[in-house]
């Protein structure tokens, strides 16, 4: 059998792996969106490298844009198979594909107005909505810690990989001429120890381990709790500048996070009495997922919800879900804070609540996880002066923060942590996908020097054969 790297391959977006059986059987591994790419983003989501129609299989190891958003252009191109996933990541794509649907539109018309008033051709969006429909159809619940025969000489089974709810390491037994091979797709791993949802759980022995590298060459610990280093921005940009604070947060994961933070500042009586708002109707219904899915939070959540019945909520805390309610907040100059999707800036109402507040040197953007280098986002923690927005440039007088001790990807530490199931001598091969090649080098040293003695970092669309 081979394996093909379609996305994830030495950047962060865009999960896509295919294994292909001897047999001609074909199983995708996550169809994700690329994001944050500058001018190849386009062409990368419009070709996947591979024809949808030929496709029996998709595993999806967890619900985030990057790793399930290209799904219904897979399927308008011919996909018809089984889509296996769990309980949670199956309701949270739900939303999120549906509301990315939206946001693709909008975008499309916003943008094309410009190309037309330039006089340019237009062109359509990704995918619309009637598309998401089609393809949620297709989605089949497997439940975690479950051996699932696929087909008689595949088994799944899905371990808990902590990084948002619904999330699962993928592990597969397939079976060729008789011979059991072990094949292990991370996702996305979380971090041991986080504020919400339970730790990784350990994995089944692999012949074959895919592993994500974000931060492979990171260390998270022994940084100040987020809810203090909020309470430091909040209270310099709010209180002592009379500004805003804008938070591109991430829908579903990174928004709760927030939250929850935030409401740990009113349980100890320190936070800042100005206007919160959560400008996304997605994380609102993400939020409600979360709620309703407490059986994977954490034993110390588990606890404060015997006292708090709503983690997520906290005095001057206002949802905003109509567009007039959130075009407001940008003529409303009272210093507030308001979090908003997406968390790489790259779309959303946020991008819109950045261009209007980007040129006020009051203004703090927070930036609270990864970003693509070529993101919105990405360019904001880099420091450029000037970015460009919907096409046009905005001067960057704003204070960009950001918080680096939040992320749901568990550092170096974590990822080996994770592998610490694992007996080096059984695998035969390691490939780092989800991350930057100068990470992914560093990382690769690392997992060598802990008796790991085969490790590839795939380009993209490359092919190895899996003996």
């Amino acid at each position: 059998m081979t394996i093909t790297f379609h996305g994830a391959a030495q950047t962060v977006t865009g999960s896509k792996h295919l294994i292909a059986l001897n047999n001609g059987t074909q199983i995708l591994l996550d169809c994700g969106l690329f994001q944050g790419l500058g001018d190849e983003t386009d062409e990368l989501n419009e070709s996947f490298g591979f024809n949808p129609s030929t496709l029996n299989y998709l595993i999806l190891s967890h619900a985030h844009i990057d790793h399930c958003g290209l799904i219904p252009l897979l399927v308008a191109k011919g996909f018809n198979g089984p889509i296996y996933c769990t309980t949670a990541s199956m309701q949270l794509a739900n939303i999120l594909l549906q509301d990315s649907a939206k946001i693709q539109m909008q975008d499309n018309d916003y943008q094309n107005k410009h190309l037309a008033r330039k006089g340019l051709a237009t062109k359509p969006p990704l995918y619309t909505d009637d598309d998401v429909i089609k393809a949620l159809s297709l989605f089949k619940i497997v439940d975690y810690n479950q051996i699932f025969e696929i087909e008689p000489n595949i088994k799944l089974n899905f371990t808990d990989a902590g990084h948002i709810v619904g999330s699962a390491a993928i592990n597969l037994i397939i079976t060729e001429n008789g011979k059991e091979t072990k094949i292990t797709f991370s996702g996305d791993v979380g971090t041991y120890g986080d504020a919400l949802l339970k730790s990784p759980q350990k994995f089944p022995q692999a012949d074959y381990i895919l592993l994500e590298s974000t931060y492979g060459d990171s260390l998270h610990k022994n940084l100040a709790p987020t809810a203090d280093e909020l309470l430091k921005v909040i209270t310099q940009t709010c209180i002592a500048k009379q500004g805003k604070v804008i938070i591109p947060a991430f829908s579903v994961g990174r928004t709760q996070e927030i939250l929850y933070a935030l409401n740990n500042l009113e349980e100890r009586n320190i936070l800042p009495d100005v206007a919160y708002y959560v400008d996304s109707p997605l994380a609102l219904k993400a939020t409600q997922i979360l709620k309703n899915n407490t059986q994977i939070l954490n034993p110390n959540v588990q606890k404060l919800l015997k006292t708090d019945n709503d983690v997520f909520n906290f005095k001057g805390l206002k949802c905003i879900q109509s567009v007039i309610e959130s075009k407001a907040l940008n003529n409303d100059t009272r210093p507030c804070v308001i979090i908003s999707s997406s968390g790489m800036a790259e779309a959303g109402r946020v991008k819109h609540h950045i261009k209007n507040n980007i040129g006020n040197n009051k203004n703090t953007i927070l930036m609270v996880g990864y970003c693509e280098p070529n993101s919105l986002g990405g360019k904001l923690i880099a420091g450029k002066q000037t970015v460009q927005i919907f096409g046009d440039n905005y001067q960057v007088n704003a204070d960009v923060q950001a918080i680096k001790s939040m992320s749901a990807h568990g550092d170096y530490e974590d990822l080996i942590q994770f592998l610490s199931c694992q007996n080096p001598a059984e695998v035969k091969k390691i490939f780092l996908v989800h991350g930057e090649y100068p990470n992914q080098q560093k990382f690769r040293k690392r997992l060598l020097d802990i008796g790991f003695s085969d490790i590839e970092i795939p380009q993209l669309h490359q092919t190895v054969t899996l003996l």
